[in-house]
């Protein structure tokens, strides 16, 4: 009897090192998260929102995607081609890509028609997308979405047979494929759609998937969560079983306490209390830095001030217009100091002294921002006291008479942003103290937290603002949007006395040439040239690349998939949950031999 007791005692001991096992393989593979922002439609084809896109980014896929290293792999599409000017594009489909439904059940397969449904969509003018102006790039795509004509075959996409799409171009686009990462490029189900109208995308079951997950939980202003697509084609690299979101509206403030507590997988560790995670030897060796992207921020001065009276937006025109003006605060702005703010440890190492970022695109083995005349400016630091200091004289003496002094300069910031409200702080007590209380008056003013973009800086609110710009895809033209016309930034082709022959300004000019080229090495170089009389003539300070700040997290931010644009940078696809999160010291480490390994991915593509 003691025998089979013994054998019995075996058995359950061995039940229950199983169960743990299954227990601890089962969190393994849920990566849990708060969030505060919550999202407003799971429509991909229309929303331009990275919260809201970013969740579509792993129920859809598209033609193509990225590895780790940002070389362009196999997706929806498991080959293509071009011809000899870039201008068509052919996509041959896998023939196992499916739609499934919000239960997993399948729907119909992916085909090409598909992809002509998506972007029939996107230019329908009446179905407001906010992506349709990336998917113009199409021959007639303007025409269509314009309403100056009606038949929609006459758009640059064609569904050749059920598993080959082509892209007819407007024009050369050797950079097509890195557009196609973004959300206006995806397929839809055209029968879906139809049926759904405007309910398609606002709940999880108004919306098909053939990406990596289902939505299985979507309750807004509570938990919505992420599964793993079972019918998925490519399931084996999709490492996290379990994606779940939980809405707290105080999500950044309490982040760091539920990551310590084992509750959530990742938290962002603001600046307000960093060096109380670095100073305790526990929380130390849980945060890391985050990884630099390729967002650029600037500092926009403002042709077309639009704010109100008592800030003077006609002195402030009359300066702005003059050089020297212009110079003494580009030079005068100390960057590392207003860096201090996000980054107290590592300041400089996010600062940036051009628009387009350095590592974003090359030719021939040269980074972009080391083409002249970029070469300079890319390698000097803008602050510079004796020189503000010289410029301010030039420009006292150029405005006497026509300017009044101090010059009134209207700096809002965004109110829900604590990091930004103390930068702006810094920055107009260090500009005040070196130009002079005499020759400016900075005016820093509380935006707001919701709708800043569209009451401030669209409508030209500020006379100086930080403002930043995301690329679209892989060629330096993406940088040039804010600032041609009709951008909504800080209108430079208003700018007096930059006007050509031709009624456009010498930047607009210079654009439009490289745009025109063809040769990528010629129209690298003259892009350079573009970006270089923008901030030569002091237009903009370039200011930083994004991805400052630390963090705590249990995801290996070198697994994930990598571009410096589109939705790539948002997919779970391809990670996995770590036993304990990396340290800074684990994260330099690993970053340095990404890198040195990313290089080599990079040149082994091109050949």
């Amino acid at each position: 009897m003691r025998k089979y007791w013994l054998l019995f005692v075996c058995l359950v001991v061995l039940f229950c090192v199983a169960c743990n096992d299954k227990s601890a393989s089962e969190k393994a593979s849920e990566y849990r998260v708060v969030y505060s922002g919550e999202i407003k439609t799971l429509n991909y084809l229309k929303t331009s929102e990275t919260n809201e896109f970013a969740v579509a980014a792993n129920m859809v896929d598209g033609l193509i995607e990225y590895d780790n290293y940002g070389v362009v792999q196999p997706g929806l599409a498991k080959e293509w081609s071009a011809n000899e000017d870039a201008t068509v594009w052919t996509f041959k489909l896998r023939d196992d890509a499916k739609w499934v439904t919000h239960e997993g059940k399948e729907y119909a397969d992916v085909v090409a028609q598909d992809f002509v449904d998506g972007l029939h969509y996107v230019l329908d003018a009446k179905n407001e997308s906010s992506t349709a102006w990336i998917a113009t790039v199409v021959k007639n795509g303007e025409a269509f979405y314009n309403g100056e004509m009606n038949n929609f075959k006459e758009v640059g996409i064609k569904a050749l047979d059920e598993h080959t799409v082509e892209y007819t171009l407007e024009a050369p686009t050797p950079y097509f494929l890195s557009m196609l990462n973004y959300v206006c490029f995806f397929p839809v189900n055209g029968k879906f759609i139809a049926e759904k109208g405007e309910d398609f995308g606002t709940t999880r079951e108004n919306f098909l998937y053939n990406g990596a997950y289902i939505l299985d939980k979507f309750e807004p202003q509570n938990e919505r969560v992420l599964v793993k697509n079972e019918t998925y084609w490519d399931k084996d690299k999709v490492l996290i079983d379990r994606i779940r979101y939980k809405y707290n509206k105080e999500a950044a403030t309490v982040a760091p306490e539920l990551f310590l507590r084992g509750e959530i997988d990742s938290a962002s560790i603001p600046t307000s209390i960093i060096d109380e995670w670095f100073k305790d030897e526990k929380k130390k060796s849980q945060v890391r830095q985050t990884q630099n992207n390729f967002y650029t921020y600037f500092y926009a001065l403002n042709f077309n001030p639009q704010f109100d009276a008592q800030y003077e937006p006609d002195n402030w025109k009359i300066a702005v217009n003059n050089k020297d003006f212009r110079k003494s605060l580009f030079h005068a702005l100390d960057r590392v100091s207003a860096m201090l703010t996000v980054e107290p440890y590592n300041p400089a190492d996010l600062l940036s002294n051009t628009i387009t970022p350095k590592n974003f695109v090359d030719v021939e083995g040269v980074d972009y921002t080391q083409l002249a005349p970029l070469t300079s400016i890319s390698n000097e630091d803008s602050f510079n006291k004796e020189l503000a200091l010289e410029y301010k004289e030039k420009a006292k003496t150029a405005l006497a008479g026509k300017a009044t002094f101090p010059v009134k300069v209207l700096m809002p910031y965004n109110a829900g942003m604590p990091d930004w409200a103390n930068r702006s702080q810094v920055v107009e007590q260090q500009m005040e103290k070196l130009l002079g209380t005499d020759y400016v008056d900075i005016i820093v003013e509380a935006g707001p937290s919701t709708g800043f973009l569209s009451e401030v800086r669209r409508p030209g609110k500020f006379a100086l603002l930080e403002a930043n710009w995301g690329p679209d895809f892989a060629d330096p033209s993406t940088y040039t949007d804010p600032f041609t016309v009709d951008g909504t930034y800080n209108k430079p082709e208003l700018a007096e006395g930059y006007k050509e022959a031709n009624g456009k300004t010498t930047y607009q000019n210079l654009v439009d040439q490289a745009k025109e080229t063809i040769d990528t090495a010629k129209r690298y170089e003259l892009f350079a040239k573009a970006e270089a009389f923008l901030i030569e003539e002091a237009f903009v300070i370039p200011y930083s690349v994004g991805g400052s700040g630390y963090m705590a997290s249990k995801l290996n931010p070198f697994e994930a998939q990598y571009s410096p644009f589109g939705v790539t940078a948002e997919k779970f696809k391809g990670q996995q949950v770590l036993e304990k999160p990396m340290s800074n010291e684990e994260f330099k480490k690993a970053l340095a031999e990404w890198e040195e390994e990313r290089a080599e991915a990079l040149a082994n593509a091109e050949k």
